[in-house]
């Protein structure tokens, strides 16, 4: 019967481990075709050592009707605001000069990983009602709340959430911020041959320049499903991810074992863009893929090869969507050189909640402020969009 959680009683619970929660539980609260809030996802980070170290301390709270989790929401304990992808270093500085702790702090996200989605996870078959749906929000907010002055946490942040889902928690003192990532966005291409021809003449020359060069340096590139990738080949695609942040004195986040998880137990929705010479592997990047959406997340290549990182990154990606009949492509966070390969500006959303009554007010003056900043920053790149005129 629609619209009768008010007549129910709720069971809000926290886990540190998804450990604790049954897969098929889990994943009946989304669309497992998104795959990054999938129990696999998640519970690997946990698994293969991508969070503590560097980190990140899981907090998963649950509501449970009756025995029935109907909703969830994957949240992390932070002392540092790395691998968040929503800058907020400004804030800290406040803090700190205020004489206050910021950290640790309270987010909603998935760990590296700025692609839109539910954070607010529901049951949508055993919860058909949008009512009842937006009191389970507005349940888990309560208790995450709670559970953030309970534990003198600063503050609560919901990254790379849908918009509509974030204003209609106004009422929870959740604030709004944006900020632009470049997509791509698939018109009905028959080939890419036909979505260059949608492009300015000069941009259409310049990525076919490019390509060029690639052929030209005797290259097999082939995009790849986890299904097709032996151990071995992952350990190589890791090596190379990872070579990248030791040339730059940093650590790789996502661990060897992580990435061969995900493409054992996730195949059809964990792929690579391989680059091989003489049938080395010289280069690749990871992707991941929804029914609509096709995800880049990371690269990895250890020599010189002209243009390779478009190909890899952006061109196997148009590629792939075009075969695939995918919607969309999301290529990772920032980059304006995206824009002239057909990516266009995109917002994406956050919300943010301030315990300290003092600061929630100067931080909300300080994203109205920011708002009309990116409006207008996203106004400008659309002004030197790629496309044709008439697009």
């Amino acid at each position: 019967m629609p619209g009768n959680l008010n007549n129910v009683e709720l069971r809000v619970s926290v886990t540190h481990s998804l450990g604790e929660v049954p897969v098929a539980d889990w994943d009946a609260l989304a669309d497992t075709s998104y795959p990054f809030t999938r129990h696999c996802f998640l519970h690997g980070l946990e698994l293969h050592d991508c969070l503590e170290p560097f980190g990140w301390h899981p907090v998963y709270f649950l509501i449970h009707r009756a025995r029935q989790l109907i909703a969830a929401m994957p949240c992390y304990i932070k002392t540092n605001s790395y691998g968040e992808l929503v800058f907020d270093h400004a804030w800290v500085n406040a803090y700190q000069r205020s004489g206050l702790d910021y950290y640790p702090k309270l987010v909603s996200a998935i760990p590296y990983t700025p692609a839109t989605g539910d954070r607010f996870l529901i049951n949508y078959e055993l919860v058909p009602d949008a009512g009842d749906r937006q009191l389970l929000r507005e349940a888990l907010c309560r208790a995450i709340q709670g559970f953030c002055d309970d534990q003198d946490l600063s503050s609560w942040h919901i990254l790379f959430e849908r918009q509509p889902v974030l204003e209609a928690l106004a009422d929870r003192d959740i604030m709004l911020r944006s900020d632009v990532q470049f997509h791509w966005q698939n018109q009905g291409y028959r080939d890419f041959a036909d979505f260059l021809g949608h492009l300015s003449s000069r941009k259409r020359k310049n990525i076919n320049k490019e390509r060029r060069s690639v052929d030209s340096q005797d290259l097999a590139i082939t995009m790849q499903t986890g299904a097709t990738i032996g151990a071995d080949d992952w350990q190589r695609i890791h090596d190379l991810y990872a070579g990248i942040y030791r040339r730059k004195h940093g650590t790789a986040t996502l661990t060897p074992g992580f990435i061969r998880h995900l493409g054992e137990n996730m195949p059809q929705q964990t792929l690579a863009a391989i680059a091989r010479e003489n049938g080395k592997i010289v280069a690749a990047a990871l992707f991941f893929r929804s029914a609509t959406h096709l995800y880049g997340r990371v690269w990895g290549c250890d020599q010189y090869f002209r243009h390779l990182h478009f190909e890899c990154c952006y061109y196997q990606g148009i590629d792939y969507c075009i075969a695939e009949s995918l919607q969309y492509f999301d290529p990772g966070a920032q980059g304006e050189h995206k824009l002239s390969r057909g990516f266009l500006p995109t917002e994406t959303w956050s919300g943010h909640w301030i315990a300290n009554a003092q600061f929630r007010e100067a931080i909300g003056q300080f994203l109205g402020q920011e708002r009309r900043y990116i409006q207008s920053y996203q106004a400008d790149l659309l002004d030197h969009s790629p496309y044709k005129a008439t697009e």
